[in-house]
């Protein structure tokens, strides 16, 4: 258990939540300062999105630009990751901040149902994305909603659509979609192991169950995603404080099971990544 855990602060999302937890952050200066306090509590990857100053989610590539611009100023070193999601955007919209060569991005290679609607990604577009991805240099974040998603990732990290080492994340709570039960998380982890044994895994619990999947994660020696996209509660009565709070509550689970906290510089290897510039 002495790897080191990386540990992903998904920073807001793209609902607006503003009115249920005032720490989510909304405008560019709101999440550099949220990510760097969260960068500074240990984390290394931060996965973001955009909204406009209303809240409302948007895919805008040069809101994307000035967070990028910031974040690798406020916070060196660490792993920037650019959502592609479906509620900010639609079609290749999706990918238009792409060419602004984040480290990361996230990639969910086929559909599934969400508590109110379908969450689209059909082929042509998941290997548009997955081109683009390669185009830039990009990494990509499986975000596997489906145990489809897993042997989707990869057949195309076989076949060269995604190539390296894959980096599988399990979405686990989303009403409708895979749920967070530990069995079925011992068993993608099972299957992430016997399919690409050379993968890096992590998981993120929504809402309520974001503890618990932190706690799986790090005890299970894979990599975890905490932060007020995920969980505006720490507990059914208590709001999150701060993207940093969430951060500093995963570090001491990596303390109580005897897991170092992967630097960023460490994380970039790890993903097999490039160095900082």
């Amino acid at each position: 258990m002495s790897k080191p855990c990386i540990i992903c602060v998904a920073i807001t999302g793209s609902l607006p939540r503003k009115e249920d937890n005032p720490a989510v952050p909304i405008t560019i200066a709101e999440q550099v300062e949220s990510t760097q306090a969260a960068f500074e509590a240990g984390a290394s990857i931060a996965h973001c999105h955009v909204r406009l100053e209303d809240g409302s989610p948007t895919s805008d590539p040069e809101r994307f630009a000035r967070l990028k611009e910031q974040l690798e100023k406020h916070c060196p070193g660490m792993i920037v990751q650019f959502s592609t999601g479906g509620r900010s955007g639609a079609g290749a919209e999706r990918g238009g901040m792409l060419p602004l060569k984040p480290d990361m991005a996230s990639l969910t290679v086929g559909s599934n149902n969400f508590p109110t609607r379908v969450y689209e990604n059909p082929p042509d577009l998941v290997d548009w994305l997955a081109a683009e991805m390669r185009q830039y240099g990009i990494k990509p974040e499986i975000e596997a909603f489906d145990l489809s998603h897993i042997h989707q990732a990869v057949a195309m990290n076989r076949d060269g659509r995604i190539p390296g080492k894959l980096y599988v994340q399990f979405v686990m709570g989303v009403k409708n979609a895979m749920p967070a039960d530990k069995d079925v998380f011992d068993y993608y982890v099972k299957t992430v192991n016997r399919l690409a044994p050379d993968a890096e895994w992590c998981a993120a619990g929504i809402g309520r169950h974001q503890i618990e999947v932190n706690e799986w994660c790090i005890a299970a020696g894979g990599h975890t995603r905490t932060g007020l996209e995920d969980n505006v509660r720490l507990d059914r009565d208590t709001l999150a404080p701060s993207n940093a709070a969430l951060v500093a509550r995963a570090v001491a689970l990596c303390e109580k099971y005897g897991r170092p906290v992967a630097t960023a510089a460490q994380a970039r290897d790890i993903l097999e990544l490039h160095p900082a510039a």
